[in-house]
């Protein structure tokens, strides 16, 4: 394969290595799929990359537009530094309450504060897996298009609805919609099992080691705990949010 960039000093390697800075692609309004499967779901769900890397290692994708980059330099521009060989560039999604479909009952998952890209990409599988309406990060420095997000969420950030916002603005947006929001929090005495889940309902978790803030606490129509046996006083944040958004679904099934 004849190389069309075979230098790391090459300026579109150097774009793409600053693209790993949140900074960066927000400045520029784009994010960064690595891997020959995650780009192709994302061209599956009806993304079209507006720049493609590849090097000779890479499967048929049907692009046409893509340059071939000798593979040790692919590799420098991975965050990862090994590329599978194919770095891809896409528009930012947008990342409105707006996008999050509302009508009938919907189920909407979010987390506060949550930082950690594992547990954020866990999150919107999470969201694709359970069928809620939409995921929303609550706290306006969540990074969902983290590459680490990208590839925890196997994808799932390309066809599920994502919201950013502060959690003012979600409040608002709950009472304005007539969704319930529903709470984990150690401290309740109601389980999510007495709860019910069956109407128009948001579940939300905190952080593993400091929870919701008060404010998140107050603006909660309902807080309920997950009962645990064990030495262990808490789950993993994304596990809580999977163990919430299944017994919501168990309920609505068995009410359907």
């Amino acid at each position: 394969m004849p190389y069309d960039i075979t230098s790391p000093a090459n300026e579109r390697i150097k774009r793409l290595i600053r693209l790993r800075d949140k900074r960066h692609r927000d400045a520029e309004g784009v994010f960064v799929v690595e891997g020959p499967r995650l780009v192709g779901r994302a061209i599956e769900a009806g993304l079209e990359p507006l720049e493609i890397y590849v090097d000779d290692s890479t499967p048929d994708l049907g692009i046409s537009h893509a340059l071939a980059v000798e593979p040790t330099v692919l590799s420098r521009a991975s965050y990862r530094k090994q590329s599978e060989g194919v770095i891809a560039v896409f528009e930012q999604l947008p990342v409105r309450l707006d996008q999050i479909d509302t009508d009938d009952t919907p189920l909407i998952l979010a987390a506060e504060s949550i930082e950690k890209p594992g547990n954020l990409g866990a999150m919107l599988r999470t969201t694709d897996a359970s069928g809620a309406n939409g995921f929303v990060a609550v706290g306006e420095t969540a990074d969902v298009f983290n590459p680490n997000v990208i590839r925890a969420s196997t994808g799932a950030l390309f066809s599920v609805p994502v919201a950013v916002c502060s959690l003012d603005d979600f409040g608002l947006w709950l009472r304005e919609k007539s969704i319930q929001l529903v709470a984990a929090s150690p401290d309740s005495q109601n389980t999510l099992w007495d709860t019910d889940l069956t109407v128009a309902s948001a579940l939300m978790v905190g952080t593993e080691d400091k929870g919701l803030s008060e404010s998140a606490v107050e603006m909660s129509d309902s807080l309920v705990t997950i009962p645990m046996s064990g030495s262990s006083d808490s789950l993993n944040t994304s596990v809580s949010l999977a163990l919430l958004a299944f017994e919501a679904v168990r309920q609505r099934t068995a009410v359907g």
